[in-house]
């Protein structure tokens, strides 16, 4: 068995099967982390695109 801390509150957690919430310690905290993620509290970073811009032909 293993235990971590939880992303959210930090408190020890067990990250086992048995613990529904993993790797979350209670279903609060696993809201609160989707609550995060709705508001665009976290976001996966990117590269800007590349503007092509097109000559025009005359």
């Amino acid at each position: 068995m293993i235990e971590r801390p939880c992303p959210t509150c930090q408190q020890t957690t067990l990250l086992a099967p048995s613990n529904p919430h993993r790797p979350f310690c209670s279903d609060r905290c696993k809201l609160i982390d989707l609550g995060a993620w709705a508001e665009e509290s976290y976001k996966i970073p990117t590269q800007e695109p590349i503007m092509q811009w097109e000559e025009s032909e005359e």
